[in-house]
């Protein structure tokens, strides 16, 4: 019981002391209690202000893990070259380890000597950056930056750069995270990846580029030294405006290289010594390769992944696509010389069709206002400049790299195009013409107002080799090889006469070419068809001469014999447009463009298969994978090393069968006939099959041909923008053609001669020209393109029954006769027509 006692007294003193209250009373009348607790509530209070205003919102530092910068699309030929990139956003992204160690030094030098040391803060000079901010508080003045490499990658990846304390608090907080994150080296790969350098480069690899054309570790000491300048703002330290404002800084960064024992005191006066050495402005690598062809991948690429990644699921301008196209730069090369010396030789003396383009120009602000309407020509030795100012008798003319000439009124004596006088009393300041150099000065030349179009296909996949939609891409933007539609003329014939040979007729057919009139209706009355150039009607004839000959008559005759629903249903399915059933869409008077017309031919190269025409064979994302085309897989066992000496695996067909593949080779098959014997014979001398048709429409307006070899078929039209009489002299035969002609001489220069291959079915007969009958005996063959005798093709059974007989009996001729190219079963039939003057 006695121990009890303390306890109970202890228990009452502390009762009568006020209990747990009265402790807690005593322990607040302590000044340090209060204190402790105001302190606790100004920090609570602090942090609930910093959270509302900063760290509520501060971005996951986790993302820059998987970071991946904005990157061009780069576009490759056929052969794997470079040939275009896009881009907004000029960047090459390296590893760190790619990046010269004197390059690192010296950003180190320029932006953060301690970046090794830090932990992304560098709290000196955070204060000072502070300090300076409040001095300038009011005065519209920026205060010093202060900004660790840490602390700008935080800007630029995640914040932003909106100028206010908050933001360099944030900065400053991300940057400590960034620093537990990441490695120095990863920091370092972020910072000088991302980093803006002027000139449109973003990181140094594209800074390398834009000013000095060189690859990064080209560069020497100085030129590096001058990169890690930049950051501090680009257009500060411009080499052209500002370029005693950059050697300083330069020089300043390498005295501070030295300073921190990055390089030794030779190096630094050696590079100290050194001029700028930075180019003007860099030419674009790419700027001469296939304009039209690599503006129409670009449309494609943007309407398929769209232009940013909010855009679509890549972005065409900063998802760092690999495209591999069908462009073969050689033939593209071939079809745009061609195609611009047919619109040249158009053009030659019709006077000078005035300036590309004008604008004003005021004293030494031309060279921007050059630049600026990024025009430019790529013929032979043709420059684009502008008129500066006059100088006695002549002009003074600049040019995009900053150089001048002098156009001498000597030079400039074309006439001006419907106007009269001289082209040099028509030039005014401001106008942005073509020349070209001339004995140290330089003469004016006519960029002709006269276009066309130029596409080149291989028949056996579809794929668009070459592409030239006018005189210059960086001229005339639009795409006439895929925008332009234009009346095909005659070049549509091969495709109604294979709507006749698939309803019953042969090449032998037998069609009047004679007046043929149809009544339209009591509103439009009666129309009568009249051939080419109103030449007279030479009566029946078979349905090759009609097609070699290029017969209004007989091929109307023969579209309406067939069923016009019956012809524009062929010629829907072969791609060529989407007509009504009217008989002059039998002559070309629907529209449509070259790309449709050389893929419809390339059909029936093809034995009727069609393959959509394609200028993009893959598209791979940043990573390798393969998105383009869709659900592709990879070919096991396709690689040579992989061979287990069985048949190598092919891929699938994706043709679609839309004609007949026998009548698609009888249509061959006779317009090979149109190079030997028809309009198309100019291409005769080329020695090699090849088929073809040319056309021309009414005025005439456009001059065509299409037609190629079973390597690849090409096709291309002239004629004006606004249709313009083109002249009498203007035909298929004696304009288009030798411009393919042109094409073809170098194109198919060292390439097999190929035959076009019969499917399985076909009979060769021989057959009098004249009349369609079959011939046995001896005679001529078909290799004099004047032999009234020739080999003609035919479906089973089809072939005329009554003969024509020389020479031996038809037994001996036929046991000497050429085999057929397909196996079959021949039997004779009497194949007479005599419907609507077909027989």
């Amino acid at each position: 019981m006695a121990s009890e006692a303390p306890r109970t007294s202890r228990f009452t003193a502390f009762r009568d002391q006020g209990g747990l209250r009265g402790l807690v009373r005593r322990v607040w009348r302590r000044w340090w209690v209060k204190g402790l607790a105001i302190l606790a509530l100004l920090a609570a209070i602090g942090y609930g202000v910093l959270w509302v205003t900063i760290l509520r919102d501060l971005p996951s530092v986790d993302q820059l893990r998987t970071y991946e910068p904005p990157l061009p699309t780069n576009v490759r030929g056929i052969d794997g070259t470079p040939i275009q990139s896009y881009a907004r956003e000029r960047r090459v992204e390296l590893s760190f380890a790619e990046y010269p160690p004197m390059l690192v030094r010296a950003f180190l030098a320029a932006e953060d000597k301690t970046f090794f040391e830090h932990h992304g803060v560098d709290y000196p000079g955070l204060g000072g950056a502070v300090i300076d901010y409040a001095r300038k508080f009011g005065t519209g003045r920026r205060a010093k930056g202060g900004s660790t490499i840490t602390q700008q990658v935080a800007k630029n990846l995640l914040i932003g750069n909106a100028y206010s304390p908050t933001r360099k608090l944030k900065e400053a907080i991300l940057a400590y995270k960034i620093e537990d994150t990441l490695t120095k080296p990863q920091i370092l790969e972020l910072y000088l990846n991302q980093i803006a350098l002027g000139r449109n480069a973003f990181g140094v690899e594209a800074a390398s580029h834009a000013y000095f054309d060189k690859e990064l570790d080209e560069l020497d000491l100085a030129q590096l030294a001058y990169l890690a300048i930049l950051p501090k703002g680009p257009s500060n330290y411009d080499p052209v405006r500002h370029a005693d404002r950059a050697m300083t800084r330069r020089n300043y960064v390498l005295g501070e290289m030295l300073r921190n024992g990055f390089i030794t005191q030779a190096q630094h006066d050696q590079a100290a010594g050194e001029p700028l050495g930075t180019i003007l402005r860099r030419t674009p690598k790419f700027e001469r390769v296939g304009g039209y062809f690599v503006e129409e991948v670009r449309r494609q690429l943007i309407g398929r992944f769209g232009e940013t990644a909010r855009d679509g699921p890549y972005g065409v301008y900063q998802g760092g696509l690999w495209v591999r196209t069908s462009l073969d730069t050689r033939l593209q090369d071939l079809a745009a010389e061609a195609l611009r010396d047919g619109l040249l030789r158009y053009d030659r003396g019709r006077g000078w069709a005035g300036p590309i383009a004008h604008k004003d120009v005021d004293g030494d602000n031309w060279l921007q206002t050059l630049l600026n309407t990024n025009i430019g020509l790529d013929y032979s030795d043709w420059r684009a400049g502008i008129v500066i100012a006059r100088d006695g008798d002549a002009w003074q003319i600049g040019f995009s790299d900053g150089q001048t000439g002098r156009l001498p009124r000597g030079n400039a004596q074309m006439p001006v195009r419907g106007k009269g006088g001289t082209s040099f009393g028509a030039i005014e300041p401001g106008d942005i013409i073509a020349v070209a150099p001339a004995g140290g000065e330089y003469s004016l030349r006519s960029v002709p107002k006269v276009s066309g179009g130029f596409v080149v296909e291989e028949p056996a996949t579809g794929r668009v080799l070459a592409m030239q939609g006018g005189f210059d891409s960086r001229l005339q933007a639009f795409n006439r090889a895929t925008q332009a539609l234009r009346q095909p003329g005659s070049t549509i014939k091969p495709i109604v006469y294979s709507a006749a040979l698939e309803n019953g007729m042969t090449p032998a057919s037998i069609i009047i070419d004679g007046p043929f009139c149809v009544y339209q209706g009591a509103r439009l009355g009666q129309k009568c068809f009249r051939n080419f150039g109103n030449m007279r009607a030479a009566g029946p004839h078979t349905m090759r001469w009609g097609i070699e000959q290029s017969r209004n008559l007989m091929t109307v005759r023969a579209a309406a014999t067939t069923g016009m629903p019956k012809v524009v249903d062929v010629m829907k399915r072969m791609g060529v447009g989407d007509y009504q059933p009217y008989l002059a869409n039998a002559l070309g008077a629907g529209v449509t463009t070259v790309s449709r017309m050389v893929n419809a031919y390339a059909t029936l190269a093809n034995n009727g298969r069609a393959h959509a025409p394609t200028l993009i064979d893959f598209v791979q994302d940043r990573h390798g994978k393969v998105i383009l085309p869709e659900n592709w897989r990879a070919c096991d066992g396709c690689n040579a090393r992989d061979w287990d000496g069985k048949a190598m695996p092919r891929p699938g067909d994706r043709a679609r069968q839309v004609i007949d593949a026998m009548t698609a080779y009888q249509m061959v098959h006779i317009t090979e006939g149109v190079i030997q014997r028809g309009t198309a014979v100019v291409l005769r001398d080329l020695d090699r099959p090849m088929f073809g048709k040319t056309g021309t429409t009414t005025g005439p307006t456009d001059v065509w041909f299409v037609g190629g070899t079973p390597q690849f078929i090409g096709g291309l039209y002239v004629g004006y923008d606004t249709p313009t009489n083109l002249g009498g002299y203007a035909q298929g035969g004696t304009f288009a053609a030798p411009i393919f002609k042109e094409f073809a001489v170098k194109a198919y220069e060292g390439l097999e001669k190929i035959p076009f291959r019969a499917p399985a079915g076909i009979r060769m007969v021989r057959i009098d020209r004249a009349s369609g009958r079959p011939v046995y005996g001896t005679f001529p063959t078909d290799a004099d393109p004047k032999a009234a005798v020739i080999w003609e093709a035919f479906k089973p059974q089809s072939e005329p029954r009554r003969a024509i007989h020389r020479g031996p009996s038809p037994a001996a001729a036929a046991a000497t006769a050429a085999p057929t190219r397909a196996a079959n079963t021949p039997r004779d039939s009497d194949f007479l027509q005599r419907q609507g003057g077909i027989y």
